[in-house]
């Protein structure tokens, strides 16, 4: 049987959000970033809705994080996710010279 939402583990949770949403938000942006042809300017509109991109995808994984079942488990998972959107920017940022 599984174990149940509760509010016990809230500190670890909330840290898994804050410290790994910021990564995972900030690895959203620059994935954006890539998909999107943005090179050095940030001043362009969609240089700005990158930069901006930050603020509700980390809003959103420290609101969401609360449903992982365990600190373990959102530490983990959220990892997972960082570990997959930073791999994709770094593939698609290709070798540098």
């Amino acid at each position: 049987m599984s174990k149940p939402l509760s509010s016990k583990d809230w500190f670890g949770k909330s840290a898994a959000g804050l410290v790994l949403g910021f990564t995972l938000a900030l690895g959203a942006a620059g994935l954006f970033q890539r998909l999107a042809g943005i090179c050095d300017t940030f001043f362009s509109t969609k240089g700005q809705f990158a930069m901006w991109l930050m603020s509700p995808v980390w809003a959103l994984t420290l609101s969401f994080c609360f449903m992982f079942r365990s600190t373990v488990r959102a530490w983990l998972w959220l990892t997972g996710a960082n570990l997959v959107v930073w791999a994709i920017v770094l593939i698609l940022e290709g070798p540098q010279a």
